[in-house]
């Protein structure tokens, strides 16, 4: 990749205030590719301010060191500028599930992962965007998860000891202990309409979530569609008995999952909505969020890539 303009948007906060320390690693190889201008973010949203700052003020490149969050919030800085105007983007993984990073193939390692962005390739990617009916509107890259995951997230985020995949997994054990929770929705999307009666719905641009699930193991970030996993009404036992399937990306051997494909889709459910988006709650357990509009928007970011 030929030198350009590069601006570094660090999280100093990610995996749980260890990215800081790791980010140190990333100044000499900055430095060997023409240096970077930093940026550090001090509260939430800030990184998504930053990225679209950075766009108006013509950085080619705008990366995001940090989790999947601060990947979620420096996406949605840079789609508020015309895409004429949209710098590439790239991803140094320093969170706790890197699910994002995984995807595109980044090095686990920081310093090696930015001469992957700096030596490797565009690829354009698809990009969800979701609204709900107050009319809040953002965009997401990865997954978008409604009910189980979305409480799964909320959990994650208050357990501070562990890290990782295992932060993720006793999430999961806590939300089957303390929330049984059954989701009446009316679904329509550009392949057809039912009602469902579930425990969660997922939608999918890439195939992992929660530093490891594989909740849409057929996804491809850039194939034109998203992918829906839907878990019907189940038991607390069968929650239990599913877990390792979801680790394994076979869930969809059982009944109780339906899995398919979309471009749109519109859901309406009676009880209110826990979701995240990428990881980042978007409707929490206090939400009103009953109705919500969802489209994939095809190319829509270049991303930069390994080679390989």
């Amino acid at each position: 990749m030929a030198q350009k303009r590069m601006k570094l948007i660090i999280n100093p906060n990610a995996d749980m205030g260890h990215a800081w320390r790791q980010a140190s690693d990333l100044r000499p190889v900055a430095e060997e590719f023409g240096g970077a201008d930093w940026a550090g973010t001090v509260y939430p949203t800030h990184a998504m301010e930053l990225a679209k700052q950075a766009a108006e003020e013509g950085y080619e490149l705008v990366v995001a060191v940090g989790g999947d969050g601060t990947v979620h919030e420096v996406i949605n800085g840079l789609m508020q500028v015309p895409a004429n105007k949209r710098p590439k983007f790239g991803v140094v993984p320093l969170g706790s599930g890197n699910d994002f990073a995984h995807i595109l193939g980044m090095d686990e390692h920081p310093d090696q992962a930015l001469k992957q962005i700096l030596t490797g390739k565009t690829r354009p990617i698809d990009l969800g965007v979701i609204e709900d009916e107050h009319g809040r509107k953002e965009y997401w890259n990865n997954t978008m998860n409604i009910g189980f995951g979305g409480s799964v997230n909320i959990y994650s985020h208050n357990l501070p000891v562990v890290r990782g995949f295992l932060m993720y997994f006793v999430a999961v054990l806590l939300t089957i202990i303390r929330h049984y929770d059954v989701l009446e929705m009316d679904i329509k999307t550009d392949q057809g309409s039912w009602k469902e009666d579930v425990m969660m719905f997922a939608v999918c641009n890439g195939p992992r979530e929660g530093g490891g699930f594989q909740t849409a193991p057929e996804a491809v970030i850039d194939d034109g569609t998203l992918n829906y996993t839907a878990v019907k009404k189940v038991s607390r036992a069968m929650m239990f008995r599913l877990i390792p399937e979801f680790m394994s990306g076979n869930q969809g051997r059982f009944s109780q999952i339906s899995m398919g494909t979309l471009k749109d889709i519109e859901i309406k459910c009676v009880q209110p909505m826990t979701l995240h988006l990428d990881g980042e709650t978007f409707a929490g357990f206090a939400s009103d969020v009953h109705h919500l509009k969802i489209k994939m928007l095809p190319k829509a970011l270049d991303v930069q890539v390994p080679n390989k």
